[in-house]
């Protein structure tokens, strides 16, 4: 007996988790990758036994001289939204599919409806927007209320992806908006709607209608506990542009993130604040994070934090409690508490006037911003300094530098636009690391002080020196 050693396939039974594409070599009831329960599903791989050619084929359009190619349809049209189109790069790219992650209730259907609604009235062309999640009248509700009625703007209620290529070609439109993308589904595909297959499919089609068509497209996407995009990684990297929507339900400040961007920079903040009537861009927000006092109160100071490329204002505040036996507590909002601590200990260790091993100390910033840089370590010590000390810092005092353990005041990146902003509002002393004005941004801002301090300690002594002459003053 022969055996033959022609090209053959063999199916084999493979597990895959549906929430996140972990192939595990067998069923199992909890997926190890994400966690989930019950997510693990059988599904039919085909193996090739022998190899496969791919003979060469003819392309549609040949490939063309770089010089001889136009960028105009790259160029990108304005949405309407001034801060979205700054996270963009200019506006919405056609052809181009932006993914818009955010946890739920923080504002992403609020804010493409505004986006839509621009569009429909300044771009030309109709915008559609396609839910998943609510009806058309729901939708109608929250557009009255936020006054974006426009005749070219249309509105769908789909699960169903060849359904909504069909509104394609009935509309036409220049702008689709799809909330969301995990709940269509994708007819002839496996696995359910938001799982990874259909996620994949679903994704992969309305990219390559986008391209083929020149329609800017939004999806909306889930994120899970941990506060990533839900679905398969390669939603990302299908995707042109990938924006992150954050923000507290405390606090009406919306941010939106850029993570990835083909067409612009992918480390660009937009600011918007929420409230009854909707959602309004803020191009100043330095003044949310600021509290204006009559008289210079203990317990704060200013620092200038880089979101993205913008530089924010923002004031840190520490109270320090009463003395308490065992372990004190530390409590932040908006701040890193390992900073925290860590600065609470070299203030303590270098500088021989605070005794914090025993007090309770409260840090917070203002506006519900957070900070996790280190260019805020030297603001978070003098504002506990200036609680403990019962010192009040001069109002119009800022300070920049991240803290080391052996409390040396390092540099840190983007000095100059950060003192230009602090300017812009008003500070005329600036308390910053050594060789800061020497890193080729330029030299202080006009009518402001700049001092430049080694370590902490010197830090007390020149923020007390301003402090005391400004109360003279």
């Amino acid at each position: 007996m022969t055996t033959s050693r022609t090209s053959s396939k063999a199916a084999r039974p493979a597990y895959v988790c549906d929430a996140c594409g972990h192939q595990p070599p067998k069923w199992l009831g909890r997926c190890p990758e994400c966690g989930e329960w019950g997510s693990i599903i059988e599904s039919t791989v085909t193996v090739g036994v022998s190899g496969r050619v791919v003979s060469s084929r003819m392309p549609s359009e040949p490939a063309k001289p770089i010089s001889q190619i136009s960028a105009a349809p790259a160029r990108a049209v304005p949405s309407g939204v001034s801060e979205l189109d700054r996270v963009l790069g200019g506006g919405l790219v056609p052809g181009a599919v932006v993914l818009l992650a955010g946890e739920p209730g923080v504002g992403k259907s609020t804010l493409l409806l505004d986006v839509a609604q621009q569009w429909a009235a300044g771009a030309g062309t109709p915008s559609l927007v396609v839910s998943g999640e609510e009806s058309v009248s729901q939708v109608r509700l929250r557009a009255e209320r936020l006054g974006a009625l426009h005749e070219r703007l249309f509105l769908a209620a789909e699960n169903d992806l060849g359904t909504i290529i069909g509104h394609l070609d009935a509309v036409r439109p220049g702008l689709l908006v799809l909330d969301s993308v995990q709940t269509v589904s994708a007819p002839g595909t496996e696995g359910v709607p938001g799982g990874v297959t259909q996620v994949r499919a679903v994704t992969a089609a309305l990219v390559s209608i986008a391209k083929e068509r020149g329609i800017a497209t939004v999806l909306v996407g889930h994120v899970t506990k941990d506060g990533q995009v839900a679905g398969p990684r390669v939603l990302e990297h299908l995707v042109d542009v990938v924006l992150h929507f954050e923000g507290d339900k405390h606090s009406s400040l919306r941010l939106v993130r850029g993570v990835k961007n083909r067409f612009g920079a992918a480390d660009e903040v937009g600011c918007f604040e929420m409230h009854e009537g909707g959602i309004t861009s803020l191009p100043d927000p330095s003044g949310l994070f600021l509290t204006r006092y009559q008289e210079p109160v203990p317990g704060t100071c200013v620092t200038v934090a880089m979101e993205g490329r913008r530089a924010l204002v923002t004031e840190v505040q520490a109270l320090i409690g009463a003395e308490v036996q065992g372990s004190p507590r530390r409590t932040v909002s908006g701040l890193d508490s390992a900073r925290l601590a860590m600065v609470l200990a070299v203030l303590e260790r270098r500088t021989k006037q605070l005794k914090l091993y025993n007090r309770e100390v409260f840090a917070a910033t203002v506006g519900g911003i957070r900070l996790t840089e280190p260019s805020a370590d030297l603001a978070m010590a003098l504002s506990v300094a200036s609680g403990g000390l019962d010192l009040a810092m001069a109002p119009t005092l800022m300070a920049i530098g991240e803290v080391g353990l052996t409390g040396e005041i390092r540099r840190v990146s983007a000095i100059g636009r950060r003192l230009a902003e602090a300017a812009r509002l008003g500070f005329k002393v600036a308390l910053v690391p050594p060789g800061s004005t020497n890193t080729g941004e330029g030299v202080a801002p006009k009518g402001m002080e700049v001092i430049e301090v080694g370590d902490l300690r010197s830090a007390l002594q020149s923020a007390a020196r301003a402090s005391a002459e400004h109360n003279k003053g």
